[in-house]
């Protein structure tokens, strides 16, 4: 069975089982995450988070069901288009045997792969817990100086990791932007959640 049949069926089975789907698959392409979302969302999901996991930063993404009328007619129609998706039998939007998306839905997977990138560069440059590690980094070094007497060595430390970890800031905020601006140019609208929190939202999901 081949990587892309794997990651199908652990999705199927998902999708008739539970109302959250999770994608959990460490060293997986973006786009491949997209592509599984994409697949999720014509049998009635839409993508929710991005969740970094771990010391490894494993990436997991959520999908929840959509109760929305527009999500049930569209799971409603894949359903009967593709009454018996999974490994060697085609799914909605891929090319048979593959996660590579056919033409006509190449740009709805895009944009979800560029959302999905741009949430988990947002948890992962979360700049009030990059600020306090790279404050407590200086802190610490600057203490085990005084106390240890090992300036030559444990000075430049002092500043050489908060200055790595404030230049992966940056890094990570230039990204951003420039998957924000895809995000702009793909008919996204920048909201507020709930929580206070700044989100951008897609149009209207693509139709049946």
């Amino acid at each position: 069975m081949s990587l892309a049949d794997r990651h199908l069926t652990s999705l199927m089975r998902q999708i008739a089982s539970r109302d959250t789907v999770e994608l959990i698959h460490p060293f997986t392409e973006w786009q491949t995450f997209g592509a599984l979302a994409y697949v999720a969302e014509c049998y009635g999901f839409r993508y929710e988070s991005v969740r970094l996991v771990g010391r490894q930063r494993v990436v997991h993404v959520q999908l929840v069901r959509d109760p929305g009328p527009a999500a049930r007619q569209r799971a409603a129609a894949n359903s009967a288009a593709f009454p018996d998706p999974g490994p060697g039998r085609p799914v909605p939007g891929m090319y048979l045997g593959s996660l590579t998306p056919v033409p006509e839905a190449q740009a709805d997977v895009d944009l979800l792969t560029t959302l999905i990138r741009y949430e988990a560069l947002e948890v992962a440059g979360d700049p009030v817990r990059l600020r306090v590690i790279a404050g407590g980094s200086a802190v610490l070094f600057l203490l085990l100086a005084v106390l240890t007497g090992k300036y030559a060595v444990l000075l430049p430390l002092a500043v050489a990791l908060p200055l790595g970890v404030l230049g992966a800031l940056r890094l990570n905020a230039s990204r951003r932007a420039k998957l924000a601006a895809r995000l702009t140019a793909g008919g996204c609208a920048l909201v507020r959640d709930g929580h206070g929190r700044e989100r951008y939202v897609r149009p209207v999901p693509y139709a049946v």
